[in-house]
């Protein structure tokens, strides 16, 4: 060793690999023992344990070279383009080293987090994979791959891997987070509020915690909870701008004015305009805007709205010609005879039913009166349809957007197929043997053609509410995510005509397959039109349904507290007093506005 340079006593034990792994084992044990901070010689010593089929030890080998590599200069360079967020240079150096030694596995991990930044989660979920196959022990790529998981939204997998990772290290409060919002996701709640209620005891300063906590009170009901976690976590950090807005997106609180004071006074913090404070800027001008509209001062309260959407509009960057574009195309490829050529096509089942329209246009009143029904199961705003749907354009036209096209070449056993992988993602979110389960996602209206197609027999009603009030409340609402129309007036118009349009059309393709649901009707004479529902559904009348406040079960929308009320009509004409500044929104809307609840003539 005294002549050879540590390259080429590496170089060596590489060749020796090919054919001679109980001599590659040896002469990189020998470089160890040299140089014992050598990543790559832990990296050979792992792959000869695994030719030699020593597995166990391999994987100890490979979790040491993880361990060695703070030491290698070329993967602290690319340690420090990840931090810097200099994506193309981290993955060049992390490329080029795997090209190298494909089995280094904190490269492979690494290279994951590359991916996942720029939202290529199935590319990280297959490295991490990798990583894991090479190192099964190696706790951070399980712990990136149970976020990649989350973020695919399979969350079920994600807490079976977060159970995983828990159990080496218990104590880890970012894994517990997690664990805690995707067992939030799939109906977990009490295991997620324990989890939550352990955290803020541990970290008691730590707000963002509070707000998670709260959140999770405010799904299954306990409001007053839900109300002083929140105010836990204002105590930790006045400024946090989405603490405020939680609490303003509760609707049934009203701000008093030292909330607005203290508000009025943590945007003043958050100045001047920045990215890095915008979200705490947006948040605080939507609860500014729920405070003035409170107090009666219209003027105050569409300032800051119109503020809140502008920021988030310029984050989001929404197309409304391609929404446009998209309605077109199912309307011109989905005629009676598309659908009459597909006849018997598509998965069986009969048990989902969709609710589905606008935002804020009472599919949570709905679907709390259906869930009261002794054989309807709640469950959530799935986001299987979309996903589904983006795939499938993905998979045939190199981009999802494209689903239309794809869904006009799909064969009998691709539709099939996914009415089929739709029952089996969403199984998780049923909790009971109910026989029918609703799926509330508002914005699957743009996919009903391929609803009809993939489950010919579930069950679709729309929910319609008068456009201004619909339009006006989602103008006042800030989303979680999703929902990119409805931070400009005019974006939100077209997108309302858009939804009528097709749906329009699907009624005149496909008659009596969506029954619609007038919010207005429903608020007036609820008896009738619940009993039209069931009838539709094909379930007989339940007196519980008229008591549908008084069901106790986990709600995750915006209207969670007023759906825990008798119907009323408080949400009736709320966009009266800022009529004066909606004229952008009555134009797009255009004649849809003077028509409602009826289709105008020639809209398609």
């Amino acid at each position: 060793m005294a002549t050879v340079t540590h390259d080429e006593a590496l170089a060596h034990a590489r060749r020796l690999l090919n054919g001679q792994p109980g001599a590659a084992l040896e002469q990189a044990r020998a470089i160890l023992a040299a140089v014992p901070a050598s990543a790559a010689a832990h990296r050979i010593a792992a792959e000869a344990l695994r030719r030699l089929g020593r597995d166990g030890e391999a994987a100890d080998a490979a979790l040491a070279a993880v361990g060695a590599a703070v030491h290698d200069e070329a993967m602290i360079a690319a340690a420090l383009a990840l931090a810097e967020n200099r994506l193309p240079d981290a993955e060049a150096a992390l490329r080029a080293r795997l090209k190298e030694d494909p089995t280094d596995v904190a490269a492979i991990r690494m290279l994951a987090e590359v991916a996942g930044r720029i939202g290529r989660y199935g590319d990280a979920e297959k490295l991490l994979t990798r990583a894991l196959e090479l190192a099964p022990g190696f706790g951070a790529a399980r712990a990136n791959l149970a976020t990649v998981l989350y973020k695919q939204n399979r969350y079920a997998e994600a807490v079976e891997t977060l159970d995983a990772v828990l159990t080496d290290d218990p104590d880890n409060p970012a894994h517990a987070n997690l664990k805690a919002a995707a067992l939030g996701r799939i109906g977990g709640y009490d295991e997620a509020i324990a989890l939550y209620a352990e955290l803020v005891e541990r970290f008691p300063g730590h707000a963002r915690l509070w707000m998670s906590y709260g959140h999770m009170l405010k799904t299954v009901g306990r409001q007053e909870d839900s109300i002083a976690a929140y105010r836990r976590g204002l105590d930790a950090e006045p400024g946090l701008g989405e603490i405020w807005w939680s609490l303003a997106n509760l609707k049934t609180i009203r701000f008093d004015e030292a909330d607005r004071q203290a508000m009025e006074a943590a945007l003043a913090a958050a100045e001047p305009a920045g990215a890095e404070r915008d979200d705490d800027r947006l948040h605080l001008h939507f609860a500014l805007g729920k405070a003035y509209d409170d107090a009666g001062a219209p003027d105050a309260a569409f300032r800051h709205y119109a503020a809140g959407n502008a920021i988030r509009a310029g984050q989001l960057g929404y197309d409304a010609a391609e929404t446009s574009a998209i309605v077109d195309a199912a309307i011109a490829t989905c005629t009676a005879g598309f659908f009459a050529d597909r006849a018997g096509q598509g998965d069986p089942s009969g048990d989902p039913v969709f609710i589905l329209g606008m935002p804020r246009a009472g599919s949570t009143l709905i679907e709390q009166i259906l869930a009261s029904h002794s054989a309807i199961e709640g469950t959530m705003e799935l986001p299987d349809i979309p996903a589904l749907a983006l795939g499938l354009g993905r998979e045939a036209k190199g981009e999802g957007r494209h689903w239309v096209a794809a869904l006009a070449e799909a064969c009998p056993d691709k539709l099939a197929d996914m009415g089929a992988a739709f029952l089996r993602r969403t199984a998780v979110q049923r909790k009971t043997g109910k026989p029918l389960y609703i799926d509330k996602l508002p914005n699957n209206w743009l996919y009903a053609p391929l609803i009809r197609l993939i489950l010919p027999n579930a069950k679709i009603i729309d929910a319609r509410r008068h456009p201004l009030d619909c339009c006006w409340s989602n103008f006042r609402q800030h989303f979680a995510k999703g929902q990119a129309f409805s931070y400009r007036l005019s974006d939100m118009g077209a997108y309302y005509r858009d939804y009528v349009r097709l749906m329009a059309h699907l009624d005149a393709v496909q008659p009596g397959r969506v029954h619609r649901v007038i919010h207005e009707a429903l608020l007036s004479d609820p008896e009738t039109e619940v009993r039209a529902m069931l009838a539709f559904l094909g379930q007989p009348f339940e007196e519980g349904c008229m008591a549908f406040h008084t069901n106790a079960r986990a709600v995750r929308t915006a209207s969670s507290e007023q759906v825990r009320r008798p119907i009323n009509r408080d949400g009736v004409d709320q966009w009266r007093p800022y009529a004066e500044w909606l004229g952008p929104l009555e134009e797009a809307l255009g004649p849809v506005l003077d028509a409602y609840p009826e289709v105008p003539a020639g809209l398609i």
